[in-house]
């Protein structure tokens, strides 16, 4: 079941699973060592998948001016025995959606793993920079532009 709340809607339990997971993805199983908890949490759209209550997939949605000019997806996980199921590409599309119908430019800009670059593909967006090392992992700007 997807879901789309603002921060203050979360509840304090979902707000700990959702930093909890993204936490055991990112710092854990990647190995990245950063500060996850960068403050544009609060002016964010969470867009959660659950499903027998524990959320299996996660993205936040950021507007125009947060980290891009134009609007971004970011944080985009999904749990590690929920993966190859399509749930990423839900999840994403959901976030798609979500700005096309609520933001007045359906522009997207995303900084993607490299090795998901054919699925963000799938999905619309398209390579605007050369491949570059974030937290020691291959990535690649990409935009997203539906034109109505």
């Amino acid at each position: 079941m997807i879901e789309i709340k603002k921060f203050s809607e979360l509840t304090p339990t979902e707000l700990y699973e959702i930093l909890k997971l993204r936490a055991e993805i990112f710092v854990v199983e990647q190995k990245c060592v950063y500060n996850d908890i960068d403050g544009k949490d609060l002016n964010a759209i969470h867009i959660t998948e659950k499903q027998n209550g524990e959320i299996q997939g996660y993205l936040r949605v950021l507007n125009a001016g947060i980290s891009y000019d134009h609007a971004s997806l970011g944080r985009i996980i999904v749990r590690k025995e929920a993966r190859g199921k399509d749930l990423g590409r839900t999840i994403i599309q959901t976030g798609i959606d979500y700005i096309s119908d609520n933001f007045p430019s359906s522009e997207i800009t995303i900084s993607a793993q490299a090795h998901l670059m054919k699925l963000y593909n799938s999905l619309g967006f398209q390579e605007i920079s050369e491949m570059y090392l974030e937290d020691g992992i291959p990535h690649v700007d990409m935009h997203y532009n539906k034109k109505p």
